[in-house]
């Protein structure tokens, strides 16, 4: 079979016997890495079995050998002076890698296997090729028991990154929400260093009583030595694989963490949305040392975002018929994000505790959370996804170049808004919220109800009885002109939630809500007054 994919025969009997090749050879692999022989292993005397199975494994090795690299000769990107090789036949190399990959790779030559995967995964065009390599990487790492693998296929995807300027597809950072270290691992992580928690005895309780089997004495003392030794070997060998385990987790983290980090510091647009997912993801994982600078990272992103914003505003306005293709670039969706993460951070961890002794400030993000508001509330995308559509798909446009069901980075703008406000005004992993910042944010959330689409409104105005539920007495006034605590004029334009004087004005809002052409929408105003009256 090897001559036949060897020689110059027709395609589809080169494809048969590519493809019978990767079948016998994951039938007749060993479940053990096979040790090349060295000249003193060459020339010490040795037994009829241990020499036929010798042979067998150099055998196969050799055999196995130049399969691999015609594997990996069939899938390089074709020169311009090299003949090109049939694209069926290229899919099909492809395929058996990626079989071989998923069944045998415990087995030599396992890096030039992952070397077929990362270079298809370095080019940004999507097919069906892209999709099965993309998706065997995520599968190897979800079934990598020990981190080998996975360190290995980690290691060559930063390099293939960094050799192309990170000019790669989103979906290729994807594979890393699939790493087993995400619930499995326990250390903290930076770009640089792990940090390790102390370990902890564990204290079983006592084993139920079994019926005991006669034995003599000397069995007796037979098998109590016996048990012994069995357990020193068990402890050994779980010692030495949970410490190797944890050391190639250990070592995958910190390359998965520079990638995330140098993708923020060269601020790619297109790789944004995946590297703020997956550091929301691996938020439980970072250092606390670190979370100050990748903060003041997540501000510069911010900040870069709503200048860019503006620039696109006034180019609009100055070239308003000069057709320009379409960016997948969201300075909304990027900076609604960035301010997830910022909140992932500290509730991933004990973010009280964090907070507290390293000083870290979330006023930046809550105060341009709040200035986001309107603009998101008059944003006709809020209820989309960047997966979806708003149009119906061009039935000439080719499979390839359609929008993929994306796993990460699918939510809607109103999903993340919802997200953000939860941490903001509900959770307690960076202290108590104030009065004045409660009674901003319901204030201009009961504004944006009203201009917000009836799904949304709904989540909004559920939000706000959550919100009644646990503060009413801060904000009451609020409801009632009788308690009103501030002096002055309330500002509803101001971009500081600080700066509003919010306890000058009332929720008006409510009245209008209250005759919704949506019944849900009355009802949950009607909820929200019934909670302040009850709990204030």
């Amino acid at each position: 079979m090897a001559d036949i994919a060897n020689s110059g025969a027709h395609v589809a009997i080169q494809k048969l016997a590519i493809a019978s090749q990767a079948a016998v050879y994951k039938d007749i692999i060993p479940g053990y890495r096979i040790r090349p022989l060295s000249e003193e292993d060459m020339s010490t005397k040795i037994s009829k079995e241990v020499r036929k199975l010798r042979n067998f494994e150099q055998t196969l090795l050799s055999n196995y050998k130049h399969y691999v690299h015609k594997l990996l000769d069939l899938t390089k990107a074709s020169k311009r002076d090299a003949p090109q090789v049939d694209a069926s036949l290229k899919t099909v190399a492809i395929n058996c890698a990626c079989s071989l990959i998923l069944s045998v790779p415990h087995f030599n030559f396992r890096t030039e296997l992952l070397k077929i995967l990362v270079n298809r995964l370095a080019r940004r065009q999507v097919d069906a090729d892209f999709i099965k390599c993309r998706e065997t990487m995520e599968d190897v790492f979800t079934r990598d028991s020990d981190g080998i693998v996975s360190l290995e296929a980690v290691r060559m995807l930063a390099k293939m990154m960094k050799a192309k300027e990170f000019r790669v597809h989103d979906s290729v950072l994807d594979t890393f929400l699939s790493l087993r270290l995400l619930s499995e691992f326990s250390a903290k992580a930076s770009r640089d260093r792990i940090e390790r928690e102390p370990e902890e005895e564990n204290n079983f309780g006592k084993k139920p009583k079994q019926k005991r089997e006669f034995r003599t004495k000397r069995e007796r003392k037979v098998q109590k030595e016996r048990k012994i030794v069995e357990k020193d070997m068990k402890e050994a060998d779980a010692l030495v694989s949970h410490e190797e385990r944890d050391k190639n987790q250990a070592e995958t983290l910190k390359l998965v963490f520079g990638i995330y980090f140098r993708i923020l510091k060269l601020r790619i647009p297109a790789l944004m949305g995946p590297v703020l997912e997956g550091l929301a993801k691996y938020a439980h994982l970072i250092n606390q040392d670190f979370f100050g600078d990748l903060l003041e990272a997540l501000k510069e992103l911010i900040a870069h975002a709503s200048r860019d914003e503006e620039q696109e505003g006034e180019t609009e306005d100055n070239d308003a018929d000069d057709e320009e293709p379409e960016t997948t670039r969201d300075a909304h969706r990027e900076s609604l994000l960035c301010t997830v993460t910022a909140f992932a951070l500290l509730e991933g961890q004990d973010a009280s505790k964090a907070a507290g002794a390293l000083h870290l400030d979330l006023s930046f993000f809550i105060k341009h959370l709040y200035r986001s508001l309107y603009t998101l509330s008059i944003n006709p995308d809020v209820e989309y996804n960047p997966d979806k559509s708003l149009r119906l798909p061009d039935p000439n446009t080719p499979e390839a170049t359609m929008p993929r069901k994306k796993k990460v980075n699918f939510q809607t703008p109103m999903v993340l808004l919802l997200r953000c406000l939860q941490s903001t005004l509900l959770s307690r992993a960076h202290g108590m919220p104030p009065p004045v910042r409660l009674g901003g944010f319901s204030k201009r959330l009961m504004t944006t109800s009203l201009q917000l689409p009836e799904k949304s409104a709904i989540a909004t105005l559920s939000l706000m009885t959550q919100v009644a539920k646990h503060n009413a007495r801060k904000v009451a006034s609020l409801w009632h002109s009788d308690e009103r605590k501030g002096d002055g004029v309330f500002n509803a334009y101001a971009t500081d939630v600080e700066a509003t004087n919010v306890f000058a004005g009332t929720v008006w809002e409510g009245e209008l809500l209250r005759h919704h052409y949506c019944p849900q929408i009355r009802d949950a105003a009607l909820d929200i007054e019934k909670m302040i009256l009850t709990r204030k």
